[in-house]
């Protein structure tokens, strides 16, 4: 590392959003940038493991726009030359099982149409059209996105990193940062598992390793990991890759075609988190295992829109530890507390289909003049207050446990 111990700034973490970061700070001028990365090699923790879809429809404003700024991302890194992340502008459908939802459906498309998002009510025939192989019988309301899709999670990151390193940003795997280091409430460096590395400026997307990261220079947040799995089923007839995504709220469901065969999770209504102070900075996450009651329930209540999933074998089952917030929003930007210590993370799920706009948002909390929204994404919301940790933990399950709740 003798070439590397020293950088204007230093990301932690190569999953997406470290990399999208990246990929965003070199295309807005920022040089002299190094990744680190504790795997040996990149997108390979809860990045490896996301489903990969991208929706733009949203409750608020701001949320949408970040939304629509990674799908123009995605498009023009597609359309590129080089490493692409394997975008599939296929469209989604909504599908509302209750009148409540139908009205929810209608808001959402009030706020999309502000932001300039095309949005439309299907009928029932229309969305068969689209998905012949999906019951659409019990469905009250079908809303349609033509711009939203998914994409290869792990394709992305590599498409992030083939832009920034063509930009002179480094990258450097199989380094674990195990503190950062801090001299008068200034950031000095980064303690690694190969030596020191000095920087005035370290941006934390560690993902389930934040907070850890945030704790080494005094700054408690709570990043809390929560379980996250979906399946992929063996080929089945009538399914391709150019289906839409598929979101079922009523039923906390969300598919898409994989291939030939079916992909398909959902929100545990019981979650499962982690405390990360029950485990280092420098080691593993606690596995995360299948559970097949969960993943049962969701093909349980599946079953009404697609009845043939009950016949279909899985293939392979994916799971990660996604970070949520207690007020379910990011955590982005500098601390005033810690001058250099900036936070990419607490993401809530949308690590993967928000890390372009995730990254424009680390950009724009470093300008001079950032906005009103990005400013309250600031990890000064917690630090300036007092909290408690079963309570925090409690209130970031429950976001995802209510992450397809009306209005959440």
């Amino acid at each position: 590392m003798t070439q590397q111990q020293r950088a204007a700034i230093v990301i932690v973490g190569g999953g997406a959003v470290g990399c999208g970061v990246a990929h965003s700070l070199a295309a807005a001028g920022y040089d002299d940038i190094l990744l680190i990365e504790k795997e040996s090699t990149l997108a390979t923790a809860t990045t490896s493991q996301a489903a990969g879809l991208v929706g733009q429809v949203r409750n608020s404003l701001d949320r949408t726009r970040l939304a629509m700024w990674s799908v123009e991302t995605f498009s023009e890194l597609e359309a590129g030359d080089g490493a692409r992340p394997g975008w599939r502008q296929v469209g989604s459908l909504r599908l509302a099982l209750c009148d409540e939802r139908v009205e929810e459906f209608r808001r959402m498309q009030a706020v999309a149409d502000e932001a300039g998002l095309e949005t439309r009510f299907l009928d029932n025939h229309e969305a068969a059209s689209l998905w012949p192989a999906m019951r659409f019988e019990e469905v009250r309301g079908v809303l349609w996105c033509p711009s939203d899709g998914y994409l290869q999670p792990s394709d992305l990151a590599m498409s992030y990193v083939a832009r920034a390193r063509q930009a002179g940003v480094r990258f450097l795997t199989g380094t674990t940062a195990r503190g950062i280091l801090v001299e008068n409430d200034q950031v000095v460096g980064v303690e690694t598992s190969g030596g020191r590395i000095s920087t005035p400026m370290i941006i934390n997307a560690a993902g389930a390793h934040a907070w850890h990261l945030a704790d080494s220079v005094g700054l408690e947040l709570p990043i809390v990991p929560v379980r996250h799995e979906f399946f992929v089923t063996v080929a089945a007839e009538g399914l391709r890759p150019d289906l839409p995504v598929i979101r079922i709220p009523d039923a906390t469901l969300y598919l898409r075609a994989e291939t030939d065969a079916l992909l398909c999770g959902g929100w545990e209504p019981a979650s499962l988190s982690l405390d990360p102070r029950g485990y280092p900075v420098d080691g593993q996450t606690p596995p995360v295992r299948e559970d097949w009651d969960v993943l049962a329930a969701f093909a349980e209540q599946l079953s009404p829109q697609f009845p043939q999933v009950s016949q279909l074998g899985v293939r392979s089952v994916f799971r990660g530890w996604p970070t949520f917030t207690p007020d379910g929003r990011f955590i982005i930007g500098e601390s005033s507390r810690v001058k250099g210590f900036v936070m990419a993370g607490g993401c809530n799920a949308h690590g993967v289909s928000g890390s372009a706009g995730i990254g424009r948002h680390v950009v724009e909390s470093l300008g001079d003049n950032p906005s009103e929204y990005v400013s309250s994404l600031s990890p000064d919301r917690f630090t300036d207050n007092a909290w408690d940790w079963d309570e925090m933990t409690a209130l970031a399950r429950n976001v995802y446990e209510h992450y397809y709740a009306i209005d959440h």
